[in-house]
């Protein structure tokens, strides 16, 4: 081409200034034309002896184009040729032309290795296709379809060359060798030389990936942990009492530690801080003043650590024990509806967390509050209707050594429960405990020494006068799932509790829960809880019996997924079982950070 043109310069000068000032098209034309004129050194058969390329027809413009981008100087050439100025020599000219059709000669695709993808006319793709439908070494692609008669990269080439010689190799094995013609094995014998650099990388891959698949196979869970917290802000107020009672703004922070060493196991760090301090009350409870009756508390009461300080509230590890039975192991901060299989109160059970019921009362039965600590859970299924629960959990002194305390002498509480699921939409829970409560120790305290999470305060001293109690407790719950959009909670327990140097004493308390989810939008709640919170029933004792009704209604408003806020209302009438004393009426806005 530079020859031709160069004479054509000799014969007429100003044949060059012609083409010097044609538009930038002609010159992009023009270089088409050197592109043709270098092409014929790609399809020289001895550059492509394994695939004869050069039997093939001239390829069009289009697809030679991809093989010269791949050089960046061959893409900039004609531009520069395109920007030299009008008075350039016409020698320099020349010069330009010459040397760009030596510049994309050098560049040009001397080895078949080169291109990237192998064409259905290419002899190496045709012999690979003809041992596919001879021998069916190649499946196909995961939906089932071939794709033969396209393009393919040098890698999927290779990998299908590789299937087909690992399928005559097993006809070979199997004494089917006479089925492999002479013919085919030196086919697969130059597309192997061919294609070596492909098979060895893919190979090497291959061996790379079953490396680190036997490695994730010998480790198959590495030990992680996350955390899991919620914040609640909660500004409340008492209205009805005679002490000034004043609006606050509590909190309570909880930071868990989810830890797994398995990948089915869960070992829990609870750090907490709150400051959620319960309303005082100014009332004669049967001829005794009651100012921290536990009545109408609410869920973001418990776990107050006084001024924020922080203290580590729950230490605990989940673990499975062959396939059916999981086991519950409580450091400190351990409670029964940690491992009870359900406590049968959908919607409105939130663990004392921020999205479920306000009051403690609202959230569970108060038979779960017996006792709580260090100890031991286990619940099981036999098939898909029945539940077994078991646990022990000693008191707040479990890990103390001295007399009257430890995890057998001091309080401790002992379950036993079986949930009965018939249906979907129906759970059955009936549950016995049995308690020991040393002296000054409340009844329904979840493990603490003088905290009172449920009930007046006749109900959790039981009547007594001082001593040590046990209590043997039953209750029964219920739960129906009208639809999704409705579900009626309920639950009934009575404590027996014996004084070592009294007559025994009654304890009764019952509740009736209504839950909407997702009411006016997806994540809400509408709540309604009606009930008798723990009193002291009067068949032994010289005390008022009036009822004491707790009354609750709240809805959370989902924002979004991590923060939900909660408006509500409690009401409790005749608290301390008694009409004499003003009702306790709280109003409550919690907002609840989950993350």
């Amino acid at each position: 081409m530079s020859k031709i043109l160069w004479k054509s310069l000799l014969v007429s000068p100003a044949l060059l200034g012609t083409v010097l000032a044609v538009s930038s098209g002609a010159i992009a034309a023009e270089a088409g034309v050197v592109a043709e004129a270098a092409q014929p050194q790609v399809t020289a058969a001895q550059d492509l002896a394994p695939v004869a390329v050069s039997a093939q027809p001239a390829a069009p413009e289009a697809e030679v184009s991809p093989v010269f981008a791949t050089v960046p100087s061959q893409a900039q050439a004609p531009t520069q040729i395109a920007q030299v100025p009008a008075n350039t020599s016409s020698l320099d000219q020349v010069n330009k032309y010459t040397n760009e059709g030596k510049q994309n000669s050098v560049a040009q695709v001397t080895s078949v290795s080169q291109l990237s993808d192998v064409q259905p006319t290419d002899w190496a793709f045709q012999a690979l296709q003809s041992l596919v439908e001879r021998y069916g070494c190649i499946a196909g692609y995961p939906d089932g379809t071939y794709r033969g008669n396209r393009a393919m990269t040098r890698y999927e080439f290779a990998a299908g060359l590789n299937s087909c010689m690992d399928r005559v190799n097993e006809l070979i094995a199997a004494g089917t060798a006479d089925l492999v013609t002479k013919e085919d094995l030196a086919t697969l014998q130059r597309l192997q030389e061919e294609f070596s650099a492909e098979l060895a990388t893919l190979r090497g891959r291959v061996d790379a990936l079953e490396a680190r698949t036997a490695e994730l196979e010998a480790n198959q869970f590495s030990t992680t942990t996350k955390l899991v917290g919620e914040a609640i802000f909660a500004v409340t107020d008492e209205f009805n009492q005679n002490l000034s009672n004043n609006p606050v703004l509590q909190d309570r922070v909880r930071l868990d530690l989810q830890s797994s060493f398995t990948g089915r196991d869960v070992l829990h760090t609870r750090l907490a801080a709150g400051n959620a301090t319960g309303f005082s009350t100014d009332f004669d409870n049967n001829g005794v003043p009651d100012t921290v009756t536990a009545e109408g508390t609410q869920q973001f009461n418990i776990g107050n650590t006084g001024n924020n300080d922080i203290v580590l509230d729950w230490l605990s590890y989940y673990f499975p024990l062959g396939d059916n039975i999981n086991v519950y192991l409580a450091g400190t901060g351990g409670i029964h509806s940690d491992y009870v299989y359900s406590t049968t109160n959908p919607y409105l059970e939130d663990y004392d967390g921020g999205n479920g019921a306000l009051s403690a009362f609202g959230q569970e039965s108060p038979i779960y509050r017996i006792g709580g600590g260090a100890g031991v859970g286990i619940n099981t299924k036999f098939g898909d209707a029945i539940a077994l629960s078991l646990g022990y959990l000693g008191g707040p002194d479990a890990a103390n050594p001295s007399e009257k305390n430890g995890l057998f002498d001091g309080n401790y509480a002992a379950l036993g429960q079986l949930t009965f699921s018939p249906g979907d939409n129906l759970e059955l829970g009936l549950t016995y405990v049995h308690g020991y409560h040393n002296t000054g120790t409340p009844i329904f305290n979840l493990g603490s020494a003088t905290q009172t999470v449920t009930g007046n305060a006749l109900a959790n001293g039981g009547g007594s006068d001082g001593g040590p109690r046990v209590t043997n407790s039953y209750g029964a719950q219920a739960s129906f799932k009208v639809s999704n959009a409705l579900a009626i909670n309920g639950f009934f327990g009575y404590t027996n509790v014996i004084n070592l140097q009294e007559n025994s004493r009654d304890v009764w308390y019952y509740g009736l829960g209504l839950a909407l989810p997702d009411f006016g939008k997806k994540g809400n709640l509408l709540g309604l809880v009606a009930g008798v919170e723990p009193y002291l029933g009067s068949k032994n004792n010289d005390v008022e019996d009036d009822t004491s009704l707790h009354l609750e209604g709240f809805y959370k408003y989902q924002l979004n997924d991590n923060i939900s806020v909660t408006p509500g209302v409690i009401w409790i009438t005749a608290p301390g079982q008694n009409e004499a004393n003003d009702d306790i009426l709280i109003g409550t806005v919690r907002t609840t950070f989950k993350f």
